[in-house]
């Protein structure tokens, strides 16, 4: 087993097109590490760069206390699960989980002791026979899983495993990974631009950004204290509403001021932060959760009152969205199923005041964290 260690990374693409920066990163031994974020932030490109299939610009990158970045693919003991599978058509799946083995010349038994253990592992046995094309997705997948699984790797990747699934296949085998990470004790470096995904397998998190490291905490951290406010807006579903006004201050009192909406801000711990942005714009964050229709709903005493409109209404079974307009702002509230708020309303929205969060409009970093 081993760590992974990357420092100051950076990968240029015909020399003045930056796909990662500066990139610095320590992932334990037999750690679960999600890298996240929006298409095109740079991602893949360091797990290929781990893998050794994308060259290193600038920077070291350490498997163990291994320098790797001269060290051929093929030579990394390194397993790697792509998005569209890479099976073998003409290949049964006996012999895609052996093809590897096959090629670093193992004996027959021990490729076969191999095989029937990963394939006992990830229930797929009975498909030993079969071609790729007899298999539905969620066994492909399986099978691109058992053929990393023999090789007995020190580190898996995997790149967008489950984005050609369904669903409920992919909740399904969002769980059968997890599973697969704790009975193998290996680690694990997972990259996906599902959110979800991230918060649900990751032991922490390495939220990115035009190739740029933006947070790395665990899921209840990324979610509690996020660090700026992409990290804000692209962790939770829906994502975390952003309000425009202005900090005032009256009798030693902090105030959030809209066009149309004052409410009084509770005595934070690093009140001292805000002075500075007396008469300033900046971005007040809730997330959905945090909204209510109705005052009664909110456990704290922090309670701030907004006007809004409703837009659209939204019945989800077991809750409500509420798409509303507070001034020019547009958020979304998570209300209960018997909401009788509807379409053109005007009503007032409750904001539970101790779960916001105040970030710099131009920096956007979260004020309250600083």
């Amino acid at each position: 087993m081993a760590k992974v260690v990357l420092k100051n990374i950076c990968k240029y693409y015909l020399k003045n097109v930056l796909a990662v920066n500066d990139f610095n990163l320590q992932i334990e031994d037999k750690s679960f590490i999600v890298l996240v974020g929006p298409s095109g932030c740079g991602k893949s490109t360091v797990l290929r760069m781990i893998a050794g299939l994308e060259d290193i610009t600038k920077g070291k990158l350490y498997i163990g206390d291994t320098y790797a970045n001269e060290i051929a693919p093929k030579d990394r003991n390194i397993a790697m699960v792509f998005q569209n599978y890479a099976l073998y058509p003409h290949m049964t799946v006996f012999d895609n989980m052996a093809f590897g083995l096959k090629l670093r010349k193992f004996s027959k038994q021990e490729i076969k002791k191999r095989v029937l253990e990963a394939a006992k592992i990830l229930d797929i046995e009975h498909f030993l026979d079969r071609k790729p094309k007899e298999l539905s997705g969620g066994q492909k997948q399986r099978v691109a899983l058992g053929r990393a699984i023999v090789r007995e790797p020190e580190v898996f990747l995997l790149d967008e495993p489950l984005s050609n699934l369904d669903t409920k296949l992919r909740a399904q085998m969002r769980m059968e990974i997890s599973k697969l990470h704790k009975k193998l004790g290996t680690t694990f470096i997972y990259v996906t631009h599902d959110q979800t995904e991230a918060m649900t397998m990751g032991d922490k998190i390495v939220v990115m950004k035009d190739g740029f490291i933006q947070q790395v905490d665990t899921p209840k951290n990324l979610y509690e204290n996020p660090h700026n406010a992409f990290v804000a807006g692209f962790i939770g579903s829906p994502q975390m509403n952003f309000i425009y006004g202005f900090i005032v201050k009256s009798s030693n009192e902090f105030l959030f001021q809209t066009s149309k909406n004052i409410v009084h801000l509770p005595n934070f711990k690093n009140n001292v932060a805000l002075e500075q942005y007396v008469g300033k714009e900046v971005i007040l964050g809730v997330r959905p959760e945090n909204v209510f229709d109705r005052p009664d709903r909110i456990e704290s005493n922090e309670i701030g009152t907004f006007e809004s409109t409703v837009e659209i209404t939204e019945l989800m079974g077991s809750e409500t969205y509420l798409y509303l307009y507070i001034d020019d702002n547009s958020i979304i509230a998570k209300v209960d199923p018997y909401s009788k708020a509807k379409s053109g309303d005007k009503i007032k929205i409750y904001i539970d005041l101790s779960k916001i969060h105040l970030f710099n409009k131009e920096t956007e970093l979260n004020i309250l964290n600083s």
